[in-house]
């Protein structure tokens, strides 16, 4: 039986300025089928984190897209995000009384396949992996495609693989991720909605 392709999932750059970036995101969710945006924004004051966040959920929710705000679950429970990331195991815990049951918990930052299971056992909604830490440093990609496989093998939660680049698309496709995380490398594009657009096509083929 063919298997439906995996869906996007589309990382924001660190954003200060959400107003300028909304343009760009709207085309680029135009682009192909994304399942979730992850906001990350600057760090600032509460009050004009909510305010950020909810300009955000303004342009991607109406498409029925989820968003995600990065690292703030108190943010995503008092703004119209569906849910927050959170990163490293000690950090999912502490949002789980913040977020749950209304909302979605994403884990990320699993170093270790002990780390993975921890989360999936503390109901995450989805685990990520591949993703680049705070420095830029990331897994060997061979390691990150090692890492979905084991993980659609095993367990029923959802699996995210972080492509950082085009290229890493249809292999993470191929490795049963069931959403494909597109990063920093499609907002230095000329233009993010053809990246998005091409990112798509590549999905669409991997598991034919």
């Amino acid at each position: 039986m063919k298997l439906p392709p995996p869906r996007l999932y589309l990382v924001t750059p660190r954003l200060g300025d959400t107003a300028s970036f909304a343009p760009e995101l709207e085309a680029s969710l135009a682009a192909g089928d994304i399942a979730a945006v992850l906001l990350c924004l600057e760090e600032a004051d509460e009050r004009t984190l909510i305010n950020r966040a909810k300009a955000m959920a303004a342009v991607v929710q109406r498409r029925e897209i989820a968003l995600l705000v990065d690292g703030h679950p108190e943010i995503a429970a008092r703004s119209s995000a569906d849910g927050a990331h959170l990163t490293g195991i000690a950090a999912l815990d502490a949002a789980l009384a913040v977020l749950k049951p209304d909302r979605i918990a994403g884990a990320g930052g699993l170093r270790s396949r002990h780390d993975a299971m921890l989360a999936g056992e503390a109901s995450a909604d989805y685990v990520m992996f591949g993703e680049p830490d705070r420095q830029g440093r990331r897994a060997p990609f061979a390691a990150v495609e090692e890492r979905v496989a084991w993980w659609a093998e095993l367990f029923e939660a959802p699996c995210v693989g972080y492509a950082a680049s085009l290229d890493e698309v249809a292999p993470l496709a191929q490795a049963k991720a069931d959403f494909v995380a597109l990063g920093d490398w499609i907002w230095m594009q000329p233009q993010a909605a053809a990246a998005v657009a091409a990112a798509a096509e590549r999905l669409a083929t991997a598991i034919t």
